[in-house]
């Protein structure tokens, strides 16, 4: 399976819209089920040095950034929407685009979610050359491209009464997401320079974890 990039419907939503709300909804209970931010926040724990500064790329609604700040370990947020009205004092938040946010060079580490395959590769790969020498560590929990994946979805769906918005972009994000090792290699990590792990869990999520070398 090539990846496959398709727009998603909530990304076309009005916040308030209630599909957007229902769908919304559905995403923390998969995130919950698949234990996307419980692993962020553990393996964030475990590179991170004592002072490192941390932006989440594609922060949406605030959710994983609040979990993190009330684990003791703050961090900021990008993202094309403003800044949530409930996001925790202290943690800067950028309104901006992520292919074209000149601040990288202030961080040591970016984490994200859900979000590295919404681009192409060749978007990806701009990315990568914007985050510059300081950033040393990326730490990327995406959907696991593969049949078995759309059809675990398919089956656990209906459990939740998946609203119509789910129904349609969860499978055009598994489409976009990614297998084996392209993530790091679309976005241009030099494997002389880098080390990466990725895996897959049995539930579908693909997961990044890259430390600079150098």
């Amino acid at each position: 399976m090539p990846r496959q990039l398709q727009p998603e419907l909530l990304d076309n939503l009005p916040a308030e819209h209630p599909d957007a709300v229902r769908s919304r909804r559905d995403l923390r209970l998969i995130n919950a089920l698949m234990g996307n931010h419980r692993w962020l926040a553990r393996t964030l724990a475990g590179v991170l040095r004592d002072g490192d500064r941390v932006l989440e790329l594609g922060a949406g609604t605030g959710e994983l950034g609040r979990r993190l700040a009330a684990t003791g370990r703050p961090v900021d947020g990008l993202d094309l929407a403003p800044r949530p009205p409930d996001w925790p004092p202290g943690p800067d938040w950028h309104s901006a685009n992520l292919l074209t946010f000149a601040g990288y060079g202030r961080y040591d580490a970016v984490i994200g979610n859900l979000i590295f395959h919404h681009f192409s590769d060749k978007e990806l790969a701009a990315l990568g050359r914007s985050l510059g020498e300081s950033v040393r560590v990326i730490v990327a929990c995406e959907p696991a491209r593969s049949k078995f994946s759309q059809r675990l979805f398919a089956f656990i769906a209906p459990l939740f009464r998946a609203n119509r918005v789910t129904l349609h972009d969860a499978p055009v994000s598994i489409a976009a997401g990614f297998s084996g090792d392209e993530l790091p290699r679309s976005l241009g990590l030099d494997p002389a320079a880098w080390r990466w792990q990725c895996r897959t869990t049995v539930l579908g999520a693909y997961r990044l974890v890259a430390i600079r070398a150098h």
